[in-house]
């Protein structure tokens, strides 16, 4: 599966089965569905997980709980928009786990 292909799934509200996590939770968050992108990422304890918990919480407009999630996962808070972000993360992600 390349961005492409992930993103047109959103598109077509048919979620692809067996993504990794990570993968599911920015499908979901894409989606609109912030809570249970959330539950995903929460009960994982991985950079990658991190990095998009992270993003969860800026996107939610909680800039402290962000930052410690950025923290955690060696990143630093992001100057770019939620947007771009999603992007970054979705395309370094489908390199790894597709």
């Amino acid at each position: 599966m390349n961005y492409s292909d992930f993103c047109n799934s959103i598109e077509q509200k048919n979620k692809p089965q067996n993504l990794h996590p990570s993968l599911e939770a920015l499908w979901l968050t894409a989606a609109g569905n912030w809570d249970e992108a959330h539950l995903i990422v929460q009960s994982r304890e991985d950079n990658d997980s991190e990095w998009i918990h992270a993003h969860l919480h800026r996107e939610e407009g909680d800039k402290w709980n962000a930052t410690y999630w950025y923290t955690r996962c060696g990143r630093e808070f992001p100057s770019i928009s939620l947007k771009d972000e999603w992007e970054e993360i979705t395309k370094d992600l489908i390199l790894k786990y597709t």
